[in-house]
């Protein structure tokens, strides 16, 4: 099967958040499929024209009609990936090339993501190359099957189109005019991609790709919901029928206790007891926290935004401290109310709280390595992977059952049987604390009830085979094969 996958971002070669990760991943995992021709296409970003650890060779070289613009692109093939999956990069000067800093944020991304959107089906129509399902990924490419659909339905009448929704919150607004100016599509369809008087490019992929998926089975529910589907409630109800949920998985390669080269000891589900003492001892020693075998080390890598929970966080964090014999560590930047936060909180309990107001992947292998409790308190949370790393290194997640963390952390009981981790149902910091204090409670109390559950997450599944294998079902369900 053909199978081309258009995405804003793709590490290793760009990445800013989950998505990233899912494209470096989830190309891979369908190319190891016997028969498969996998495809992947990004935008050439400076920073990825300027590494030499990415040589490409210039395919060809076109233009991309944009309302009244006639833009200039090429098509630019990485020369040296291994695993069976062909890198294209669309290569323009002007929208990526010679753009430095975050790749989000410019006031222009709705023009820059529009022409790349374009410019991937001119791409694929001057090479004659007519994939069989064409995969694309967010706001950033919603627009490919409005297009696909209005302008390119003759060249690709054979093609399927899957539009997949890692976060609605970013919906891809634009104002009016920007039909007109910078779209040029034929006039009928205005009606799919207008919403209250403005341009929303979700919601034209959401009614007019072929098939819409989320990044798990109990977001593609929730976004049902008003609370959780930002203003796309109705749309996402109206295209129901082709609306489901495929569970990410991580890389299982990179996240492995076994052989990740940012740990000072290395151990398995059979081994992790003695590897994440030594693990542990030495996180505390690296962080500034007193090295206690026995004192509970709970632990957060996040991005510092409400949406993640931090609020409830916050409002426990006090409490918990003064009543619990534990531990603390939280990695990450973002909103200043909560870096002062945690600064401020370690500060008061220095013995107790680690903040690391930074973003260091080492130290976040050798936090989910070395952490006892993961804490991911989220709002929503689309799929989320942090869980899955803690529990593949042994580190017990507490979490708000939510999206993603509902599939991936059925809820375990007050001795740690039955599930993967504690779960809260009711966003509020008294349940969150409820559920913090049992997972204590079964440290302290129930050791070897701990590592059991320890160890039954350490024996999961958390690979890209089986959703691999899950998009391949609703590949040839869309082929009617």
């Amino acid at each position: 099967m053909r199978i081309v996958i258009l995405a804003s971002e793709g590490a290793p070669y760009v990445k800013s958040g989950g998505l990233g990760d899912v494209m470096e991943a989830l190309p891979a995992a369908l190319a190891r499929i016997p028969g498969n021709e996998v495809t992947l296409i990004l935008p050439y970003y400076k920073k990825i024209k300027d590494n030499p650890a990415y040589p490409v060779e210039r395919v060809l070289e076109y233009s991309v009609q944009l309302g009244w613009r006639d833009q200039y692109a090429a098509l630019m093939r990485l020369t040296n990936r291994t695993d069976g999956v062909d890198v294209y990069f669309v290569d323009n000067e002007y929208y990526f090339g010679a753009r430095p800093g975050a790749i989000y944020g410019d006031l222009d991304d709705g023009e820059r993501y529009a022409f790349f959107s374009r410019a991937c089906l001119n791409a694929l129509s001057i090479l004659d190359y007519i994939p069989d399902i064409i995969q694309c990924n967010d706001w950033q490419t919603a627009l490919v099957p409005t297009y696909l659909k209005a302008m390119y339905h003759e060249r690709f009448a054979g093609t399927r189109c899957m539009y997949t929704i890692h976060n609605i919150e970013y919906q891809g607004w634009a104002n009016a005019g920007f039909f007109d100016d910078v779209l040029g599509l034929p006039w009928e369809y205005r009606g799919c991609l207008d919403m209250n008087g403005s341009v929303n490019m979700m919601k034209g992929a959401i009614e007019t790709a072929d098939m819409v998926t989320t990044v798990s089975e109990t977001y593609s529910r929730e976004l049902m919901y008003p609370y959780y589907a930002h203003g796309l409630d109705g749309i996402i109800a109206n295209a129901s029928w082709k609306l489901t949920g495929i569970t990410n998985g991580i890389d299982v390669n990179t996240f492995n206790p076994e052989t990740d080269p940012n740990l000072p000891a290395h151990f398995n589900a059979d081994t992790f007891v003695e590897g994440k003492r030594l693990c542990k001892a030495a996180l505390q020693e690296e962080v500034g926290l007193p090295v206690n075998p026995d004192t509970p080390l709970m632990v957060m890598v996040t991005r510092l935004a409400g949406h993640k929970g931090l609020d409830l966080l916050c409002y426990i964090a006090r409490r918990l401290l003064w009543e619990e014999d534990c531990q603390m560590l939280i990695l990450g930047t973002g909103e200043p109310q909560f870096e002062s936060f945690f600064l401020q909180l370690q500060e008061e309990f220095p013995d107790q709280v680690s903040a690391k107001i930074t973003f260091n992947l080492g130290l976040a292998a050798r936090i989910y390595a070395g952490g006892d409790v993961y804490l991911m308190p989220s709002k929503s949370e689309p799929c989320g992977l942090s869980q899955m790393n803690a529990m593949r290194y042994g580190t017990v997640p507490v979490v708000h059952a939510t999206g993603g963390l509902r599939d991936t952390v059925p809820p375990a009981d007050e001795n740690g049987e039955g599930g993967l981790g504690f779960t809260f149902q009711s966003y509020n910091g008294d349940d969150f604390l409820a559920s913090l204090k049992r997972c204590l409670h079964l440290y302290h109390n129930d050791r070897e009830g701990f590592h059991r559950l320890q160890h039954r997450d350490m024996c999961q599944d958390f690979s890209w085979d089986a959703p691999a294998g899950r998009y391949m079902e609703l590949f040839h369900q869309m082929l009617g094969a």
